[in-house]
């Protein structure tokens, strides 16, 4: 099982919306039993918290559902626990570096790196682009996808 944990600042936006998207095109490709998708927030703020609302309907629009989500903070275990972690900004990454003391094996990274891109999800928290935001994440999550089939996918069989 290959698990991804989605990772930004409150774990209502871009984190459980890169869940969610995941999710969907995991179940798609019928690998569920092989992909597994998490999220979790660099901050305490949100814990407990639904998706937010503007986050949710962008889903929705796409036809992706999000119940029964609720905001948790990334833990040190979780370094072990998952085989990606995936930030969504500089900020992000540099708090989860904090959190798990360090990247030893290599697995933190941005999620727009898989599309050969350095760009940063923006959080529309504050910019309200929720639609572009989905689609960064869309396209980062099939980036994704597509580089844990072609590697440790294949490599598992």
């Amino acid at each position: 099982m290959v698990r991804i944990l989605f990772v930004c600042h409150g774990n209502i936006c871009r984190s459980p919306m890169a869940e969610f998207v995941m999710r969907d095109m995991v179940k798609k490709a019928g690998l569920e039993t092989r992909v597994e998708a998490d999220s979790a927030a660099t901050s305490y703020e949100e814990i407990g918290n639904p998706v937010y609302p503007p986050a949710k309907r962008e889903l929705q629009r796409h036809g992706i559902g999000c119940a029964g989500h609720a905001a948790r903070h990334m833990e040190k275990l979780d370094y072990a626990r998952y085989d990606y972690l995936i930030g969504m900004d500089q900020y992000n990454l540099r708090n989860m570096a904090r959190i798990c003391g360090g990247d030893p094996e290599g697995k933190i990274a941005l999620l727009m790196s898989f599309t050969g891109s350095d760009a940063i999800v923006d959080d529309p928290w504050y910019t309200g682009r929720f639609s572009e935001v989905y689609d960064q994440i869309e396209a980062g999550c099939a980036a994704l996808l597509e580089h844990i089939k072609a590697s440790d996918l294949r490599r598992s069989r």
